[in-house]
């Protein structure tokens, strides 16, 4: 590095963050395609950036760290969708994030995020200085353009958490160590922040590859997705307030109402290049799956020269150096076995389970009713079951265990992890077009009805209002998305996010009343006993179950042999076997199923009593998610007539935080040392904290 005296550096690693080490700055290459690439340790930038071959591994080592676990583990739920399951009671750190209940002391908040951004914003800002000074050529600008993608996504990410954040847009080693602004940045305008990176890609996006040897690596078709999705959060809605006097702010966009239609246009152009482009398409259907479930198959699989066509940009993850906890959150749990203890810290909501329309196939996609454990003891010669769940126990299904490749750890997946997908340009278009038109345009609804028709309800109909339209893309995404850490921050810059949580508390109480759209909702499942085949790779979606109306089949069901002889449970499976092949499913020899009351909590008498008449012995009752979710029911009647304290009551029902104009941002910690509103005086708080 340059020279710089003994004192400067040792301050200017707590300029933006508490523990930025520079020398962590060159490190291996993070894709899995490049992992054969030599290691990488210069500590002179000028010697780094002589030649293009080691400028491309600095660039690369921009990769690494991108996506911190708050954004999936924290911020990954609290969307109306996905929901913390976090073991322990509901006052927990991730629990209260989820339902916004924040607090800068304790610190119930995130912090990881702030200081891997930082990290990240040092390495670009080194890269384009240090880039800029090399003499002109193609590959030159195709990573000047790469790392200031990479920037923004950086802003992008500590905006749509923080708001207003310190802008810093030069290498520490340039800035001036006698400028206070340089040692305690303060909080810079979001607008000047997302001008200047929206400007940074429109000047550059480019003159990034057409294509590569991986979407792991940012193409043209990727910054620009990126150039459309930050545009739109720029010109969205936000929780603004006056940096000067620290008053309280409301939702609101911008107020300059021509630079919010220009970044539409801007949103809108970024997303037709991607779809003129000619590189970027919906993974359809192949090898019997539906396309959604293959592009998650494959995806998980590694296979990606099947989803690169739609999965445009997804950070590298892969072996012992580059493996993140991601997916390891968001699964179906398992206990023992190949895939060993996996607890799902994570669940969905059940009325979004119950909110896609019949034949959507991705429900079963991106929702497991089932989870995996072992019929007996869990010895190495058991047999391990898909469990059906219960309403207040469904999991996440996107990343699920068995679709993925064999780990290096018991706590790493091998799963990289999405950033942008095809089907969100598709959706930005609909969405910019319909705003700039004030109404959907052609071009809006074809690029709805390309991702309805991929997802199997193409016959929906499509809105031709302006706000109905809008509607309709907030549900889309919601349905397309779940998982992807995307949709809580799109229902802000929306301004959806009140009117989403008060609805879906309703809902919530509606369902566990069984009122309103909720009333003939059927309470007693059959599912089928299946077992887990224990391998990776193994491509199983979904149980078979059949919901029972019927009073004579429910009488039936539900007449569960307790502790019944080899006789009466044979005569019970012969008399649910009647049951399935009146519903029209074929019965093979050896089938058995039993009985679910999905109101109830999974641990309930009934379901327990169910599961053993199929075989189930010491598990019969536990499951590998927080225990705070399946030991509860759903249903209020089963809950002695109250609402379960998940839902409502207690000071922890859903969203119990929720404060609007208030916790639609987070607030920076300021708990200790190492926390960004302690280690720089100049920062100020998000108003009410």
């Amino acid at each position: 590095m340059k020279n710089i005296s003994n004192t400067y550096r040792s301050i200017k690693k707590i300029i933006i963050l508490p523990s930025f080490v520079i020398a962590g700055l060159f490190i291996n290459s993070c894709s899995a395609d490049f992992l054969d690439q030599p290691a990488y340790n210069v500590t002179d930038t000028n010697t780094v950036f002589e030649n293009l071959d080691t400028a491309d591994l600095f660039v690369q080592g921009c990769y690494r760290n991108l996506v911190p676990t708050e954004m999936y583990y924290q911020l990954g739920a609290g969307d109306t969708v996905t929901h913390s399951s976090e073991d322990g009671s509901t006052n927990n750190s991730k629990y209260n994030i989820c339902n916004y209940q924040y607090d800068a002391y304790t610190p119930n908040t995130v912090t990881g995020i702030y200081a891997a951004m930082y990290s990240s914003i040092e390495k670009t800002n080194i890269a384009i200085t240090r880039l800029g000074l090399m003499a002109p050529s193609a590959k030159r600008n195709a990573l000047i353009a790469e790392v200031k993608v990479i920037r923004a996504f950086c802003y992008h990410n500590l905006i749509r958490v923080y708001g207003d954040v310190p802008a810093v847009w030069i290498p520490l080693e340039d800035a001036d160590p006698n400028d206070p602004s340089t040692l305690y940045p303060k909080r810079t305008s979001r607008d000047i922040i997302y001008d200047r990176i929206i400007a940074d890609m429109q000047e550059s996006v480019n003159d990034l590859p057409a294509t590569g040897t991986t979407t792991e690596r940012l193409t043209k078709a990727a910054g620009n997705g990126m150039l459309a999705r930050i545009a739109l959060y720029a010109a969205g809605y936000s929780l603004r307030w006056d940096l000067n006097t620290g008053a309280a702010g409301t939702m609101s966009r911008r107020n300059d109402n021509s630079r919010v239609q220009q970044l539409y246009q801007i949103a809108d152009n970024a997303a037709a290049a991607v779809i003129n482009g000619g590189t970027a398409s919906l993974v359809q259907a192949q090898g019997g799956k539906s396309g959604f479930e293959a592009l998650w198959f494959n995806f998980d699989q590694r296979k990606f020269a099947v989803t690169n066509p739609e999965m445009l940009w997804h950070i590298a993850e892969y072996g012992p150096n580059t493996n993140s906890g991601f997916g390891v959150y968001a699964n179906e749990g398992s206990r023992g076995g190949t895939y060993g203890s996996r607890k799902a810290l994570q669940f969905i909501l059940p009325t979004y389970y119950l909110s896609f329309n019949q034949g959507d196939t991705r429900r079963d996609v991106s929702c497991t009713s089932y989870s995996i454990y072992f019929l007996n003891a869990g010895a190495a010669t058991d047999t391990w079951v898909n469990a059906g769940t219960t309403f207040s126990c469904i999991m996440s299904g996107k990343f699920r265990l068995g679709w993925c490749v064999a780990p290096q750890a018991a706590d790493a997946r091998n799963l990289n992890i999405p950033i942008l997908r095809y089907a969100d340009v598709l959706l930005m278009y609909a969405e910019t077009q319909n705003y700039l038109n004030g109404g959907p345009t052609a071009q809006a609804t074809a690029a709805l009805q390309q991702v309805r028709n991929r997802a199997g309800i193409g016959s929906l109909a499509i809105p031709s209002g302006q706000q109905a339209f809008e509607t309709a893309i907030v549900q889309e995404r919601k349905w397309e998305f779940a998982g992807e850490f995307n949709l809580r921050t799109d229902l802000i810059r929306m301004n959806r996010i009140a009117s989403e949580i008060n609805a879906t508390r309703q809902a919530m109480k509606n369902l566990s009343d069984r009122t309103g759209q909720y009333a003939n909702t059927p309470a007693l499942r059959l599912y089928k006993f299946e077992k887990n085949a224990q391998v990776y790779g193994d491509p199983f979606l979904a149980l078979k179950y059949i919901d029972l109306t019927n009073s004579a089949e429910i009488a039936t069901a539900t007449n569960v042999p307790v502790n019944g002889t080899a006789a009466a449970l044979q005569a019970y499976q012969t008399a649910l076997a009647a049951i399935v092949t009146a519903h029209g499913q074929t019965v093979a020899t050896g089938d058995k199923w039993y009985p679910t009351n999905m109101f109830q909590a999974y641990t309930s008498t009934f379901n327990g009593n169910a599961r053993k008449a199929v075989g189930f012995t010491l598990g019969f009752n536990a499951l590998q998610i927080g225990a705070i979710i399946y030991t509860k029911p759903t249903g209020s009647a089963e809950n002695g007539g109250t609402y379960p304290n998940w839902i409502e009551g207690g000071g922890d029902g859903l969203f119990y935080g929720f404060v609007p104009n208030k916790t639609e941002l987070l607030p920076f910690a300021a708990q200790s040392a190492g926390h960004p509103l302690v280690d720089n005086p100049n920062l100020t708080q998000l108003p009410g904290y």
